[in-house]
């Protein structure tokens, strides 16, 4: 079957004028899963110098963002009594303030808050379950989130009193742009970046042509329509399903996004979105958006807001692709 592609809106001949070098590929550990790079490089590039100081950056990222890191300022901050301040880095400071953009956006179905509630199901630092917390643990979780009781003056943040910030909807996004715009100052304009699936290109490959990233299905299917490519030139991609991470208990399937609304996982149906956008960091916080509202509101907040998404439906045992208008655009 021939593949379909999807290419951005506005491409100037010019931007895919190749620039000639060699393709080089590196990559390490990152945020428990791996980060890779393909660049064309010059032949005097020294190579092993810029995966050094990629995965430094990608270090200092952890070291301000990981709940799994008990020194991380993000831990620092949840252990913060009631009334407390803590001064933070700009990088995470940049990370919540866009974080907490979407969640306004959204009425909430994005909440960087919500570090209890993942805790609670298993999820996050503290280790997985095998059954669904009661309803009272569920309600007591909640009652301790709340992006709107977050407060930021400068570079402080405000702690109200047992907010667990959890970044792990749009970290990985961020560590993408950050990887980008490193290449590119480290003399690599030409570079596709990855972190456990999240993926950004910048300009072309050996021949010209574009960095491709395919729109992956769930296992053991097929995208109703074809196979689906996404030119990565000076475009993010990224994907949220549910079949990556979730637990079963008794015959039930509980996915790892929560709906930070109701302090559960979201309802079954929606298999993956992808979304597609310049900056990873949103792209990665969207698919959560779109996945907490699901089909119905989630195609009309792409639409409004003009994101190019891409939705995986289930309707009785029949997978259903839905386009937003942003995607759909880039097939036509």
């Amino acid at each position: 079957m021939t593949a379909r592609i999807a290419v951005p809106v506005e491409l100037s001949p010019q931007a895919a004028q190749p620039r000639g070098g060699r393709l080089v590929t590196f990559g390490g550990p990152t945020m428990g899963v791996s980060w890779s790079v393909k660049a064309l490089a010059p032949e005097d590039f020294e190579l092993d110098r810029a995966r050094e100081k990629i995965q430094g950056l990608l270090n200092r990222i952890v070291g301000q963002m990981s709940t799994w890191e008990p020194e991380a300022d993000i831990s620092r901050f949840n252990r913060l009594p009631a009334g407390g301040w803590m001064t933070a880095p700009a990088a995470f400071l940049h990370v919540l303030e866009r974080a907490l953009h979407w969640a306004r956006l959204s009425g909430g179905a994005f909440d960087p808050t919500a570090g209890e509630l993942v805790e609670l199901w298993g999820f996050g630092a503290a280790g997985t379950r095998l059954e669904p917390p009661t309803d009272e643990a569920i309600a007591a979780a909640l009652a301790r989130c709340g992006w709107d009781r977050l407060a930021m003056e400068g570079p402080r943040v405000f702690q109200p009193g047992g907010i667990r910030l959890d970044f792990s909807g749009i970290a990985k996004g961020f560590g993408v742009d950050e990887v980008s715009r490193a290449l590119a100052y480290l003399g690599l304009p030409d570079h596709l970046v990855e972190i456990g699936g999240e993926l950004r290109g910048e300009g072309v490959k050996e021949d010209g042509s574009p960095w491709w990233a395919e729109i992956a299905p769930p296992p053991d299917t097929a995208l109703p329509g074809g196979p689906m490519l996404v030119a990565l030139h000076g475009l993010s991609i990224a994907t949220s399903g549910d079949y990556r991470r979730r637990f079963e208990h008794q015959g039930r399937s509980y996915s790892h996004t929560l709906d930070p609304r109701t302090g559960r996982p979201v309802a079954a149906g929606l298999r993956s979105v992808s979304v597609v956008g310049r900056e990873c960091m949103d792209a990665d916080a969207l698919c959560t958006v779109l996945t907490v509202l699901g089909p119905e509101a989630g195609l009309q907040f792409a639409t409004e807001q003009e994101v190019a998404a891409y939705f995986l439906v289930e309707l009785e045992g029949q997978l259903t692709e839905v386009l937003a208008p942003a995607f759909q655009a880039m097939l036509d």
